[in-house]
C-alpha cells in the first residue's frame, strides 16, 4: 500500500495526539470513542488510523501491519521494542510507574535486601528488573486489570501499576511508596516501512518531532 497506516489506542493516547495530528495536518474523520469503527479515515486520502489496545501498538507496528503508532515507555520495555524504530518522546500521557502497598503496610522492612515479597502487576519485566536491582525476592502475579485489589483480598504484598494523580490508589486504601520511572508516550516506526515509504513518512515525523511540547 502506497500510504500510511498509525495505530493508535482509544482514550488519553488518542486524545493527547491529535494535536500531533493536527500539526501533521491530518485530522481524523471518527471519534473512535463514538465509532465502533477499528480503521479511521483522515483527511488525507493517503493516511488511515488503526484503532488497537495499547498494548498491541508495537506489535502492530513491529509486524509492518502499521507503519507507525504511538505507545507508552511502559508498553514498549514490556514489548522490548524489537524491529521498532523509536525516534521521538511525545511528551504526552505522562504518568509513574510505582510500587503501591496497603496504607501502614511497612514496605521499608518488607522490600530489605535478601527479604521475599509478593506483587500483582502487568509490568513483570519491568517488576522483576526493579526488585531484582534491590536484592529483593519477588514473587510475580501477572494481573490484567483492578489491580489495586490484589493486595486488599491478599493476593500480593504490593503492586506495581501506573499512577497519574493517585486518586485510584487513595480511594482503594493503598498508597505509592516507590518510583520505578517516569512514563510518556513514544513514536514508533516500523523500520522497513521508513526506508520504503520514508517520503511520506519523514514529514509526519517532522510535524511530531516540531509540535512537542516540552
Amino acid at each position: 500500500m502506497s500510504g500510511i497506516t498509525i495505530a493508535l489506542s482509544k482514550g488519553r493516547i488518542f486524545e493527547e495526539t491529535l494535536p500531533l495530528l493536527a500539526a501533521a495536518g491530518i485530522t481524523p474523520t471518527d471519534d473512535p470513542e463514538k465509532s465502533r469503527k477499528l480503521i479511521i479515515g483522515t483527511n488525507r486520502p493517503e493516511v488511515r488510523l488503526v484503532i488497537v489496545r495499547a498494548s498491541d501498538t508495537p506489535t502492530y507496528v513491529q509486524y509492518g501491519a502499521a507503519d507507525m503508532g504511538i505507545a507508552g515507555r511502559d508498553v514498549l520495555i514490556e514489548h522490548g521494542g524489537a524491529g521498532l524504530y523509536q525516534p521521538l518522546d511525545l511528551n504526552i500521557a505522562r504518568c509513574r510507574l510505582c510500587v503501591a502497598v496497603p496504607e501502614g503496610f511497612d514496605y521499608a522492612a518488607a522490600s530489605r535486601p535478601g527479604s521475599r515479597i509478593r506483587v500483582a502487576t502487568k509490568y513483570v519485566k519491568s517488576a522483576r528488573e526493579h526488585f531484582a536491582a534491590k536484592g529483593v525476592h519477588v514473587d510475580l502475579i501477572k494481573l490484567y486489570g483492578s489491580m489495586e485489589l490484589a493486595p486488599l483480598v491478599g493476593l500480593s504484598d504490593a503492586i506495581v501499576d501506573l499512577v497519574s494523580t493517585g486518586n485510584t490508589l487513595r480511594a482503594n486504601h493503598l498508597e505509592a511508596v516507590e518510583d520505578i520511572m517516569d512514563i510518556s508516550s513514544r513514536l514508533v516506526v516500523n523500520q522497513a516501512a521508513l526506508k520504503v515509504k520514508r517520503e511520506l513518512l519523514q514529514p509526519v515525523i517532522d510535524a511530531f518531532a516540531g509540535a512537542v511540547k516540552p
